[in-house]
């Protein structure tokens, strides 16, 4: 069963770039969207004229991007899927490089369900005593 949103993984992890570089720097350029998602320049060019054209972004002409509400709803869905599910790894005993790792790979296919589940399930075991750290096979 498909996610409800139809955008795909990249142009998703692009909206959710863009979000992160904008709280970090107070701006977008689509040079730091490259430096950060470790993609090619052109990779970032056709993405940002897909993302515009589809009404998701902006883009001045001094090449500062600027994230549409519709870009924002997404952007913020996946962002926060992000944090909440590499917390919750954490939580389970996930190194967290790894847990960042999967979060991001789960983030956009993850059912609005699902998450919801596992939301609940995080904030019972912040509830409960620590976790135990789950061995290593």
């Amino acid at each position: 069963m498909k996610n409800s949103n139809e955008l795909g993984k990249s142009a998703e992890d692009y909206l959710e770039s863009m979000l992160i570089l904008k709280e970090k720097n107070g701006y977008v350029r689509s040079v730091d969207i490259s430096e950060l998602l470790g993609v090619t320049k052109p990779s970032v060019s056709n993405a940002m004229k897909r993302l515009r054209e589809e009404g998701y972004i902006e883009m001045n002409r001094s090449g500062f991007i600027t994230v549409t509400e519709k870009g924002l709803e997404i952007a913020n869905k996946i962002y926060t899927r992000h944090k909440k599910l590499t917390d919750y790894f954490i939580a389970l005993g996930v190194d967290p490089e790894v847990a960042e790792d999967d979060a991001c790979k789960i983030e956009h296919d993850i059912s609005d369900q699902t998450f919801e589940a596992l939301c609940n399930c995080l904030e019972h075991c912040k509830t409960c005593s620590s976790p135990k750290k789950v061995k290593k096979s």
